[in-house]
């Protein structure tokens, strides 16, 4: 009897928990069996690891092989099993020496020649495995991407012959280099919105402090305009920051060359997106939109229009800066501090309030088209913007606005003065902050509290009022918050006849 064990990993959310892949070989019956809870992919890799030793000229030896995942009690799901099922069949079979194998942590998807094709979540693996003490095997795509661990041997394959030649002392697989900085493509500046001061000062509040904005205005008014504009005014995201979304995008799939992604990521799903699309789930609980958002932006155009369920969905998440994706035998938890900006016509035609375009069910069709937006979801964005169209003339004449790199620059400042008050592990941004810690000048705490009652502001918007006024000081440099400060957050409050929010 021959007995092998090799490290590879299960994901929950972005955390990589450890799996031994236990291999023996005994005399009994000729059979290939995989157990410890597998799903179909990793029940299939018992054909791809037959095939692809077939493609190197090796063959099973005609005996029992039985492939144990343990711990047995958790589910096995995805394809990166089929390398370390391989090499712990190769080091049973004494093709690869055990006591090198015993160094490392597997993970990689077999094709049916050999070669090692890519998988998801190489680079949560790769941090779990230097925080093992142990190095890391993957496929040759995914090598820059595992070498973002710091300290930690990677061997990045091409095929698996390449690493039976390596260990076996025949070639040298030389180490990887991190994949460097994903490219966040063009973003449209800012300059090139002509009019709509209003609107653009509220963009740049809310960049300022990651407040969720709220657009309202008829077709063609510039609201996607102006929310696609929001990427380019944000600041870089911190190593510690770039690391979290990194995770959430490579457990997602969506790590391209193994590029750390340093931008805010940006993300638009369409409104007739799933509450699985937005909130994550489905049949392996894969990452939403919210967490592929995660210290970025989410863009919801039209949002009357998206599933009721899906928007009701948002609250949690929006409040607590997480998603959980609850199954009978799991439950998921994936990070989701993003930044809601959403757009919406005044009602269903578009046109409420113009007089020459204005159906004949106004104000009704108005009232029953934001009646789709419930008073919680409004009550969790900070600010909201009625944004006018511009006359055409004004178009033609208006000079061009701010460039986006000098908005940025007073936003980067803003968020560096955040960054001091919370310290270097705690909150970051305005939107997150406890509105106990701020200073406020003793008349902006009286109109606060005035406007409170007046407004009748729930306790969740009187703090998010105070975190927009926050905002607002922070980009005129000022200590403590002022009246005016107070005043103009206040204006921004969304206020639907017949709700208190």
């Amino acid at each position: 009897m021959s007995l092998a064990r090799l490290r590879s990993f299960a994901f929950s959310g972005i955390e990589a928990n450890p799996v031994e892949v236990q291999v023996q070989i005994s005399s009994g019956v000729p059979a290939f069996l995989v157990v410890g809870l597998p799903d179909k992919a990793v029940a299939e890799a018992r054909e791809r690891v037959r095939a692809a030793l077939t493609a190197m000229g090796l063959s099973l030896p005609p005996k029992r092989v039985l492939i144990n995942l343990a711990p047995a009690d958790l589910l096995k799901e995805g394809s990166h099993f089929d390398l370390p099922i391989a090499l712990a069949v190769l080091a049973a079979m004494e093709i690869v020496p055990r006591e090198d194998l015993g160094e490392f942590a597997a993970l990689g998807e077999l094709a049916l020649d050999g070669t090692l094709t890519a998988v998801a979540g190489v680079l949560p693996a790769a941090i779990a495995a230097a925080s093992a003490d142990l190095g890391l095997i993957c496929p040759a795509a995914q090598g820059g991407e595992a070498a973002w661990a710091g300290s930690i041997q990677v061997l990045a394959a091409p095929d698996l012959l390449s690493l039976i030649n390596h260990f076996r002392g025949l070639q040298v697989l030389a180490p990887p280099e991190p994949g460097g900085v994903a490219d966040p493509g063009a973003v449209p500046d800012l300059s090139a919105v002509r009019g709509m001061e209003t609107a653009k000062r509220a963009l740049e509040i809310a960049a300022a402090g990651g407040h969720n904005l709220l657009l309202v205005g008829p077709p063609g008014a510039g609201k996607s305009m102006l929310a696609g504009r929001l990427a380019g005014l944000l600041p870089d995201l911190t190593p510690r920051e770039a690391l979290e979304v990194s995770m959430v995008h490579s457990v997602a799939g969506l790590l391209e060359g193994g590029r750390l992604v340093k931008r805010p990521p940006y993300r638009e799903p369409h409104h007739s997106a799933s509450q699985a699309a937005l909130i994550g789930g489905g049949a392996r609980a894969r990452p939403g939109e919210v967490s592929l958002a995660h210290r970025g932006v989410l863009f919801l155009d039209e949002l009357p229009e998206f599933p009721r369920v899906a928007l009701e969905a948002l609250r949690q998440p929006m409040e607590s800066g997480r998603t959980t994706v609850a199954r009978a035998m799991a439950h998921i938890t994936y990070p989701a501090r993003f930044q809601l900006i959403a757009a919406m016509n005044p009602c269903r035609c578009g046109y409420l309030g113009d007089a020459g375009r204005e159906c004949g069910r106004a104000p009704r069709c108005g009232e029953d088209y934001q009646g789709r937006i419930s008073g919680p979801l409004l009550d969790r964005i900070d600010m909201s913007v009625q944004v006018a169209p511009v006359a055409p003339a004004e178009l033609s004449r208006a000079p061009l606005g701010e460039p986006s790199a000098v908005v940025s620059a007073r936003v980067a400042a803003a968020r560096q003065l955040q960054r001091e008050r919370g310290g270097e592990d705690g909150v970051q941004t305005n939107a997150e902050a406890d509105v106990g810690g701020f200073a406020l000048q003793p008349e902006a705490r009286a109109l606060a509290e005035q406007a409170a009652d007046k407004l009748r502001l729930s306790p969740r918007g009187y703090a998010r009022t105070l975190r927009v006024a926050r905002s607002i000081a922070d980009l005129a440099g000022a200590a403590a918050i002022r009246r005016a400060d107070v005043a103009e957050a206040l204006a921004y409050r969304h206020r639907t006849p017949g709700r208190t929010v």
